[in-house]
């Protein structure tokens, strides 16, 4: 557990902007507090020798203070319910997903302190999901509702928007205490308890695909999706819980991490989408095992997987991360001609291209890689790629959005 910052002192045009803020939302001024660890103040450490974009952090947090405010316009909006939230995902599944209200989760409690509407966001997500439970395991939220939400195509839920809520209501107990109208870590401990009853592989310690797969279904339990593997989460369930288990869990995921890049994708360290046979000998899905004949590649999924390997390298200093990472920043740097417009937008795990264009997706995710590997001038090039570029879509703007909080030294560890 971290030793605890004091918090900012609020002059009159902080509390300007927070009684405006309550006014707007209708928010008890009592429910707003000032955050611990406002964006931009940079107050999380990264290790030693992390790149940072060379414009410096003003112009970086500036650019990515931006880019929020495009995202925010676009994607988050007022749900059904007076007080309630939602990221407008529009997929061809739902117009909302789980996935997105942990991106939502994660976005607004890292802006605290630029947005003064951060906490009501915030807590107004954590309504709307407190009020679409899983059938499942009810601490958990089904992962996708349709325009009035309604819960549409099953309601149990998907692991990558479990960790994710998890993980950003331990940052909103960082930010702003668990003291007001929400306990977000009496709320954290919940989700949490429930990720390891129905979430995680009681052999193996992978997460498994979401809270819909149990033991019964062998071919389905024991596989996992390489997106969800979120290093930095499982170390600030073990650390703020005191829980040795997600330790364990850490240390299954980065013994996988490297079976993998060194089994399947020796030249390229990539991973791909789905991972089978993980209690017995790991390898690539088969092709359309659960979603389409990539699944054995690196595609839509595993596209987020240099962004969540490479900010717990930044963070935590973990040589497996590091190691990880850097395979994959040095590949790729050299696979688009060290140019970040030639990042194409899914690989075979040998490195052949399987869909040829480019994307915000696939390429803002290895600006994190990049940051714990040496090239300045590759960093800075994902980095003007992202700060310059315009919007994609809900998945792709939301990824590169998270992407710039982690390279401008924005994410934050509970």
């Amino acid at each position: 557990m971290q030793q605890a910052h004091a918090r900012p002192r609020r002059g009159g045009k902080r509390l300007a902007l927070v009684l405006a803020a309550a006014a707007v939302l209708g928010v008890p001024l009592a429910a707003l507090a000032a955050p611990n660890y406002p964006f931009a103040s940079h107050r999380q450490a990264y290790v030693a020798g992390t790149l940072s974009p060379s414009v410096g952090r003003a112009a970086a947090d500036q650019s990515t203070a931006s880019f929020y405010r495009t995202w925010k316009q676009r994607y988050l909006v007022p749900a059904c319910k007076a007080g309630e939230y939602r990221v407008k995902a529009s997929t061809a599944d739902a117009y909302v997903v789980s996935e997105g209200q942990g991106y939502g989760m994660l976005i607004t409690v890292m802006m605290a302190g630029n947005d003064p509407d951060a906490q009501a966001l915030f807590d107004g997500l954590h309504r709307y999901n407190r009020g679409h439970p899983s059938n499942q395991n009810p601490a958990l939220l089904a992962w996708a509702q349709d325009v009035n939400c309604k819960n549409v195509a099953g309601a149990d839920s998907a692991t990558d928007g479990d960790l994710d809520i998890a993980y950003a209501l331990l940052l909103a107990d960082l930010q702003w205490g668990s003291g007001g109208s929400i306990n977000y870590l009496a709320e954290a401990r919940k989700v949490i308890a429930a990720i390891r009853s129905s979430n995680v592989n009681a052999n193996t310690k992978l997460v498994t695909l979401g809270d819909w797969v149990d033991s019964g279904s062998p071919n389905y339990y024991n596989a996992t999706r390489s997106s969800d593997w979120m290093l930095g989460h499982f170390r600030g369930f073990a650390s703020k819980l005191g829980d040795s288990y997600w330790t364990g869990v850490l240390d299954a995921h980065q013994n996988l991490i490297a079976k993998m890049q060194s089994s399947y994708a020796p030249n390229t360290g990539l991973l791909p989408d789905f991972i089978v046979n993980t209690n017995t000998t790991a390898k690539p899905a088969p092709a359309n095992f659960l979603e389409a004949d990539t699944d054995g590649w690196y595609s839509w999924n595993a596209g987020r997987v240099p962004w969540r390997i490479g900010i717990d390298a930044a963070v935590s200093g973990d040589s497996r991360s590091r190691n990880a990472a850097r395979k994959l920043s040095q590949w790729i740097k050299v696979k688009a001609g060290n140019n970040a417009n030639n990042v194409r937008s899914g690989y075979k795990l040998d490195g052949t291209v399987t869909e040829n264009y480019n994307s915000t997706f696939f390429t803002a995710p290895f600006a994190v890689a990049a940051t714990v590997d040496t090239d300045q001038a590759w960093l800075d090039k994902l980095w003007t790629y992202m700060a310059n570029g315009g919007t994609s879509d809900y998945y792709g703007d939301s990824v590169k959005l998270l992407s710039m909080l982690a390279v401008s030294n924005n994410w934050l560890k509970p």
